[in-house]
């Protein structure tokens, strides 16, 4: 029997390019699916979970933890956390908006993220900026100029909100935010 897993994800989240790496190995071998689901976490928060913005505060005691802990994960995993960047926190929009033109190409849409995390999180570089994203996907393959055109168009803006309404509705308060079935995981 396959199981079927919505990963639902926003290239701003530290967490999710830790889950985001470590799922392949996790799943190797086992008859699983990942069909990987762009969304806007800061809409997630906005709608279900507005107090995280409290959370975050400068000077956090929370957040000063939550980093040290954020880059024990990672050097567990082999994963570069070159975090926080200049950048953060990412409004993601135009990234995402992105992920959401390659969603209906589940390859291509694995390697744009895959090559967004790394720029975002080892580079430091500022996806918030349609360059950069046009850079990335070139980089990793896939035509910039043509990926941030149809970022740019309705269909992909579309997809965004209704991928990010769609979270909210089956219950998602985070990124990464994982369905199997009727069960839902949050995190790493």
């Amino acid at each position: 029997m396959s199981v079927d897993i919505d990963f639902f994800f926003d290239l701003s989240s530290p967490w999710t390019r830790l889950a985001f790496h470590n799922i392949g190995p996790a799943l190797a071998g086992l008859p699983a699916r990942v069909t990987l689901r762009p969304f806007l976490v800061g809409g997630v928060f906005n709608a279900v979970n507005p107090t995280v913005y409290q959370m975050r505060a400068e000077g956090s005691q929370r957040l000063a933890q939550s980093f040290a802990w954020l880059k024990e994960w990672a050097e567990l995993a082999g994963v570069a956390m070159n975090f926080p960047s200049p950048h953060h926190p990412l409004k993601s929009v135009a990234p995402m908006r992105a992920c959401c033109a390659l969603e209906h190409d589940q390859p291509a849409l694995h390697r744009f993220a895959a090559a967004a995390f790394e720029a975002y999180f080892n580079h430091q570089r500022n996806l918030d900026d349609p360059v950069v994203v046009a850079e990335v996907a070139d980089e990793c393959g896939l035509d910039g100029a043509a990926l941030t055109r149809a970022a740019a168009e309705q269909p992909a803006k579309d997809r965004l909100r209704a991928n990010t309404e769609e979270a909210v509705v089956r219950g998602a308060f985070g990124s990464p935010f994982l369905f199997l079935g009727d069960y839902r995981y949050f995190g790493n």
